[in-house]
């Protein structure tokens, strides 16, 4: 087994690793949909992430569509 630092180490890598998602555009299994817009690390459930306009935090487990946010183009006129 692992000793806790090394484990401690794996885990904030993830963490790291998961604050990327902020900003992509994401549907949930459960037809939730909207930006991420934060990523947090709970103690008891894991990483956990946020919908902007939807309250509360749903893990990460729950994704079912990611895509990343794209600015819109800008059209001539």
């Amino acid at each position: 087994m692992k000793d806790p630092q090394q484990l401690a180490a794996v885990i904030l890598g993830h963490y790291h690793d998961a604050s990327a998602l902020v900003g992509y555009c994401a549907v949930l299994t459960d037809g939730t949909a909207g930006t991420i817009g934060a990523v947090k690390l709970d103690e008891d459930h894991g990483l956990r992430i946020s919908i902007s306009g939807h309250p509360g935090f749903w893990p990460v487990s729950k994704l079912k569509l990611l895509k990343h946010a794209e600015a819109p183009s800008k059209g001539k006129d």
